[in-house]
């Protein structure tokens, strides 16, 4: 499902040039859930933002369900993302003009996804937000807004999700309820969830947990 192979990313800098992520090794199976964690700057939301064809590496191979995506340009990778993969962010990105309803219908539409707004629907009631579908973002608290982010997430029926910190920004209580979310979904569709965490109880619940330390990618045994 997720493999990559030798995968580097290096930036130049004023004084020289920075490795941040070296002969990275990683396999991850349909339905698998992976936890990511390690110090800050230690290059885990890098390595995310890889995987999920969000940026390009410096070198080797990232697969995406059989897909080489290091091969694909721009406008390939924004299709792949759009038809198989999910992103839910810690800072929410939800769009301010747009409802909760039209936050979540909004990628279904722009992917040709039929029946966009039964979908959006579906799975903002399934996150206990049916009763906000018509409510901004400014109108919602932080815990709805992650729900919302959730079921935008999730309504595409993605192969794979992608989280960044999802519960970085939420009191201990509500990122609970974005946690069992995130979990019981995860169950229900077969999806296969990736996160990068600094809350250890959130990587304890996945099945495979990975720790980066100085670039470099070591499996929890």
């Amino acid at each position: 499902m997720i493999k990559t192979s030798q995968l580097s990313k290096r930036v130049s800098t004023a004084e020289s040039e920075l490795e941040i992520l070296r002969g990275i090794e990683l396999e991850i199976k349909q339905g698998e859930t992976a936890a990511i964690v390690g110090a800050s700057g230690s290059g885990k939301s890098t390595l995310l933002g890889l995987l999920a064809g969000l940026d390009t590496p410096s070198a080797g191979a990232i697969f995406l369900d059989g897909v080489n995506i290091v091969n694909l340009d721009e406008d390939q990778r924004a299709t792949l993302r759009s038809q198989k993969v999910g992103f839910v962010f810690q800072s929410f990105q939800l769009l301010p003009a747009l409802t909760a309803l039209e936050n979540v219908m909004l990628p279904l539409e722009l992917a040709g996804i039929e029946h966009a707004r039964d979908k959006s629907e579906e799975f903002l009631t399934r996150v206990g937000l049916d009763e906000r579908l018509h409510h901004y973002p400014r109108t919602l608290s932080g815990g709805e807004q992650q729900r919302v982010a959730i079921a935008r997430a999730f309504a595409s029926q993605p192969v794979i999700l992608f989280a960044d910190e999802p519960t970085g920004n939420l009191d201990t209580a509500t990122g609970a309820n974005v946690i069992e979310l995130l979990f019981g979904l995860n169950e229900e569709e077969g999806t296969t969830l990736v996160l990068v965490t600094h809350d250890n109880s959130l990587a304890d619940r996945c099945q495979r947990k990975f720790t980066m330390v100085a670039g470099q990618l070591e499996e929890a045994l």
